[in-house]
């Protein structure tokens, strides 16, 4: 127990480095752009060797992909948000880009909660990000919400989701794909 609070209060901490420089960047201090990226650096660094330890030359090249995205999308930060929730978002979207460009469909299916060690820093963000998960996901039909919330939250195969549901792997396989781009589609409106 006493480790969790060691580890929301170090989270935390990051959060509020992170977001301090960066917001400090945006109204011109370069000295805390760069400290703000040469920290994130790290965090993405381990972020990716966490996911891609078995292609290690292409850690850097996606640490750096990411960074520039982020510095091409500042002005899209919402000063009321978490800055890595935000970072985190951009992160994902480079590592399933680098996935499907080298057809690498298993990694594809990772369970959305591995990652929230990053998003969430407190039991209340944890709860407001579920929150706001689930109520986006309620806007899908459920040939949409449901092979979303099995295979990408729950982490089920697209075997047992099938098997679940009654749905075809092929059907499983659609829903989510057609989910993700709706989702993705309703956050950037």
């Amino acid at each position: 127990m006493k480790r969790i609070k060691e580890n929301d209060t170090k989270f935390v901490e990051i959060e509020r480095t992170l977001k301090r420089s960066f917001l400090q960047s945006l109204e011109g201090d370069g000295l805390q752009y760069e400290q703000f990226l040469k920290t994130l650096s790290g965090h993405l660094r381990a972020f990716f060797k966490k996911r891609l330890f078995q292609l290690p030359d292409d850690i850097e090249d996606l640490v750096q992909e990411t960074l520039l995205a982020i510095h091409n999308h500042k002005h899209t930060f919402k000063t009321d948000q978490a800055i890595t929730a935000w970072v985190y978002a951009i992160a994902r979207y480079k590592l399933i880009d680098f996935y499907r460009s080298r057809s690498i469909k298993e990694a594809l299916n990772d369970p959305l909660d591995d990652e929230m060690e990053i998003v969430a820093h407190s039991e209340t963000d944890i709860y407001e990000a579920k929150r706001d998960l689930h109520a986006i996901l309620s806007e899908l039909p459920d040939r949409q919400r449901l092979p979303i919330v099995h295979v990408k939250i729950e982490g089920l195969s697209v075997l047992q989701t099938a098997d679940l549901t009654g749905m075809t792997p092929s059907a499983i396989k659609v829903g989510i794909h057609r989910g993700l781009k709706t989702l993705a589609a309703k956050l950037r409106r």
